[in-house]
C-alpha cells in the first residue's frame, strides 16, 4: 500500500498549501516538534499547524500561499495567544512580502517551504505562555491527537477536529 505524501487535513486544501505544511512538518520534526493540522483554537480559529516540543512548548504555523490570501488576512494575531512561538510559512516567492511591519517581523517568525523541506529564514520571539494557558493548551492537543489517532483504528469515532 502506497502512502500518500499529502497530510489528510491538507487533501481539501490547495496543492501548494499542502506542500508547504509537508515541508514544514519535515523541519519541525528534525527540531523534536511534532505536528498537528487544522487545529481548532478556544476563539474560534483554527491553527494551519500546531507543534509541541519537548518541554511543552506550543508552536503555531499559519500556512499562506498565495499574495491575496496573505495580504487578506486579518485573523493571525488571534493565534497568538495560544502558542510560545508563531511562524508564516510561505513558498519562497512570497518570503519578501512579510518584511512589512503589519506582520509583525519582530514577532512572527518566517519558514520558506516546498514539499521536501522547509528554511527557517527569521525566528520568532518566543513569549511564554502563562501555566495555566500551556495546561490547558497541552491537555486540549493531546486529547485531539488521541482522538485523530483513535478514528484511524476506528473511523466510526470520526476525528471531532
Amino acid at each position: 500500500m502506497a502512502s500518500n505524501p499529502i497530510p489528510d487535513c491538507f487533501i481539501d486544501a490547495s496543492p501548494i498549501a499542502a506542500e508547504v505544511a509537508r515541508g514544514v512538518t519535515r523541519l519541525l520534526c528534525r527540531h523534536d516538534l511534532f505536528a498537528m493540522c487544522e487545529v481548532p483554537l478556544p476563539n474560534g480559529r483554527r491553527a494551519d499547524l500546531m507543534a509541541i516540543g519537548a518541554r511543552g512548548e506550543l508552536t503555531i504555523v499559519e500556512i499562506k500561499v498565495s499574495k491575496a490570501d496573505l495580504l487578506g488576512d486579518q485573523k493571525w494575531t488571534d493565534y497568538l495567544e495560544y502558542c510560545d512561538r508563531f511562524f508564516w510559512a510561505v513558498p519562497q516567492a512570497l518570503a519578501h512580502l512579510l518584511d512589512e511591519a503589519r506582520f509583525l517581523p519582530d514577532h512572527a517568525g518566517l519558514m520558506v517551504a516546498d514539499r521536501y523541506d522547509a528554511v527557517v529564514l527569521r525566528e520568532p520571539s518566543t513569549r511564554p505562555l502563562a501555566p495555566a494557558r500551556r495546561k490547558a493548551e497541552t491537555l486540549r492537543f493531546a486529547r485531539r491527537a488521541a482522538r485523530r489517532l483513535s478514528a484511524q483504528i476506528d473511523p466510526s469515532l470520526g476525528d471531532a477536529s
